[in-house]
C-alpha cells in the first residue's frame, strides 16, 4: 500500500517517521513566507490546498495521513480521497481537540474524523473525545524515531549538559527551566528553539551557563539528543504528549517531563517527573547527576519497551487501514 503523508507545516519528526515506518513518503506543504496574519493566511492555505493536490496526484496513493491542525489541511486531503475513492488517515496533534485557536471548526474537525479511516492521537482522553463524536480513533503515543549519525556541525558536548528543547509556546514553563538553570551555575544547559518566538518569554539576563542554540537543523539536534546527558520537556497542558520525551528515549538518553497522568505512563523509567516549578527542576537535575549511568540504562530498558510496542500500534494502524478501503463510500452515503 502506497502512503503519502501530507503535513502543513514547516517541519515534523512525527509524520516523517511514521511514513518511513509504513514504507510511505513524508511532505511538508507549507508557505511560511506568507505568515499567519489574518490578512494573508487565507492566501496561504489555498496555496498549501493546491500544493497538497498537486503531490497526491503525482504521487496517486492508495491512503492518505494528514497532519492537523489545521483543519484545512484535512479538508484539502478529504476531497482528493472522497474522489478517488481512498482511505485517510488524520493525525491529530493534541491542539486540534483542545486549542482555543480551532474551537470554532471543532464541528467541521469532528465531521470529517467519522469519515476517516482512524484519527490517530497520543492518548486515552483524546481517543474519548474522537469516539464520542462517532470517530475511529487509534493510540500512538510515541513513533520510533532515531536520527541517523549524519556528522553535526555543531562541537561535541563536553561534560554533563541538561537539554531544554522547547519551541517557545505558551504551555512551556519557559521562565522555570531559566532559574533552575541560575540555581546551578555548575550544570551547563543548553535551550533549542527559534529565537524570535522567544523573545516574548525570555528574561531579560541569563544565567551565564545557558546557552541558546537556535533552531536546530536535524544533524546538530540528533547530535544533541544523543550526546546531553538528560534531556527536559515540559508543558502545563494535562493531555499533552511531548514528542522531544520520546526523541530522547529513542536515542537511549533519560528525561525530564511535566507530572501528568499522560507522561508518567508514557514514561515509566529513564525519567523523572516535575511539577514545573526551579525547585523540582533543580532536584531532579540533580538527582540524574548523581547517579547518570543508571538512568541511561533505565531510559536504553525504556527505548526497547517502546520499540516492541511499536509493532502493535503498526499493526492497529494498518488494520485501520485495510477496514477503511470503504471509508469513502461512507462519506458518500453521509
Amino acid at each position: 500500500m502506497r502512503v503519502t503523508y501530507i503535513s502543513w507545516a514547516p517541519h515534523c519528526s512525527r509524520s516523517d517517521y511514521t511514513a518511513r515506518e509504513l514504507g510511505g513518503t513524508s511532505h511538508m506543504v507549507y508557505w511560511e513566507w506568507l505568515g499567519s496574519h489574518p490578512a494573508t493566511v487565507w492566501l496561504k492555505y489555498l496555496g498549501q490546498t493546491a500544493g497538497t493536490w498537486r503531490l497526491l496526484i503525482r504521487e496517486h496513493p492508495d491512503a492518505v495521513f494528514v497532519m492537523a491542525p489545521p483543519p484545512f489541511a484535512i479538508v484539502a486531503v478529504y476531497v482528493y480521497a472522497f474522489i478517488r475513492r481512498i482511505p485517510f488517515v488524520i493525525d491529530a496533534h493534541s491542539g486540534m481537540l483542545l486549542s482555543k485557536r480551532w474551537r470554532l471548526f471543532r464541528r467541521l474537525q469532528y465531521w470529517l474524523c467519522r469519515r476517516a479511516a482512524t484519527t490517530i492521537v497520543t492518548n486515552e482522553h483524546l481517543a474519548e473525545l474522537v469516539r464520542d463524536q462517532g470517530g475511529a480513533a487509534t493510540i500512538v503515543p510515541d513513533v520510533p524515531i532515531e536520527y541517523d549519525g549524519e556528522p553535526s556541525p555543531q562541537p561535541p558536548l563536553a561534560g554533563f549538559v541538561v537539554a531544554c528543547v522547547t519551541s517557545f509556546g505558551r504551555d512551556e514553563p519557559v521562565a522555570a527551566m531559566v532559574e533552575a538553570a541560575r540555581r546551578l551555575p555548575h550544570v551547563r544547559f543548553v535551550m533549542t528553539g527559534n529565537p524570535r518566538h522567544g523573545a516574548r518569554v525570555l528574561p531579560d539576563e541569563l544565567p551565564p551557563n545557558l546557552t541558546l542554540t537556535g533552531f536546530l537543523a536535524t544533524p546538530a539536534y540528533g547530535a544533541l539528543l544523543r550526546q546531553a546527558g538528560v534531556v527536559m520537556a515540559l508543558t502545563t497542558d494535562q493531555h499533552t504528549m511531548l514528542r522531544a520525551g520520546y526523541e530522547a528515549i529513542y536515542h537511549g538518553t533519560p528525561v525530564i517531563v511535566s507530572d501528568t497522568d499522560v507522561l508518567r505512563t508514557a514514561f515509566d523509567e529513564g525519567a523523572l517527573h516535575v511539577d514545573n516549578s526551579p525547585d523540582a527542576i533543580v532536584t531532579a537535575v540533580l538527582q540524574v547527576l548523581e547517579d547518570p549511568v543508571a538512568f541511561r540504562q533505565a531510559a536504553g530498558r525504556l527505548r526497547t519497551r517502546k520499540g516492541e510496542r511499536w509493532l502493535g500500534t503498526k499493526a492497529a494502524l494498518l488494520a485501520a487501514l485495510a477496514r477503511g478501503t470503504s471509508a469513502s463510500d461512507r462519506t458518500a452515503t453521509g
